[in-house]
């Protein structure tokens, strides 16, 4: 159990769909995800798009929808999130893999949004990205080039480079606690973050609902120096300022 540990000068968060899932947002991942109802090849692929630009659009369209529904609306670990970058004296960011917008509006506002944002639109010509909360079709169209070119959402697909990746690595070799929520640490580049942060000589906790803990993330803490033998605080983490942090989702 962790009731005090050293000071923390910089603290970096990696959060996955199980922490939208707990919102109720459906997800790629986990039994009953949307890969039930769907082949992720058909709707979350340059060359889906390029194949069937309409029933990607559906797809999307379906999820920002869902973001509108007002059951839909961030859970105690987006709330404890915000909290503690709130109270936090030191470095603090939040890489995200998730599409949605809980944790804005729980608050947070240091996110690093490696997979994109599903309310948020690209044009295929010139890459410029802009707000969109309303549906897209395969008739949609830029207004930012002489040429007016299809718009896709502003989300990585399969096969495509996460975003950011210079600015999360930076954060990563310089954190001292790293901690993961409601990802199941499966997929790199992210499912690596953990064992670069350990290497740094972080602390390392893992926060998930997955029945048995990953490979990656039990390298990590096998390396890390002061991580929990759990790897998941019992108890909230002494910070300079006391906050609250995630416990399993």
């Amino acid at each position: 159990m962790l009731t005090k540990v050293p000071r923390f000068q910089s603290i970096v968060v990696l959060t996955g769909s199980g922490i939208s899932a707990e919102s109720g947002i459906e997800t790629f991942r986990g039994s009953g995800g949307l890969w039930n109802g769907y082949r992720v090849k058909d709707v979350a692929s340059r060359k889906a798009f390029e194949r069937d630009p309409g029933l990607v659009q559906r797809f999307y369209n379906e999820r920002r929808r869902q973001l509108r529904d007002p059951a839909i609306r961030p859970n105690a670990a987006h709330v404890a999130l915000a909290s503690l970058e709130r109270q936090f004296a030191g470095e603090y960011r939040l890489i995200t893999q998730n599409i949605d917008d809980l944790h804005e509006r729980a608050g947070s506002s240091q996110i690093i949004r490696m997979h994109g944002d599903i309310l948020k639109a690209r044009c295929l010509g010139s890459g410029k990205v802009w707000p969109m909360a309303d549906d897209l079709s395969e008739n949609s169209r830029c207004r930012c080039c002489a040429e007016q070119y299809p718009v896709r959402p502003h989300v990585v697909w399969y096969g495509e480079k996460p975003l950011h990746m210079e600015t999360i690595y930076k954060v990563l070799g310089n954190c001292d606690l790293f901690v993961a929520v409601g990802t199941s640490g499966q997929v790199y580049p992210a499912a690596g973050f953990a064992e670069l942060a350990a290497a740094n000589g972080a602390q390392v906790s893992i926060a998930t609902a997955e029945s048995n803990r990953c490979p990656p993330f039990e390298r990590a803490c096998a390396r890390s120096p002061r991580c929990p033998p759990s790897s998941v605080p019992a108890a909230p983490i002494n910070l300079t300022s006391p906050a609250p942090m995630p416990r399993p989702i």
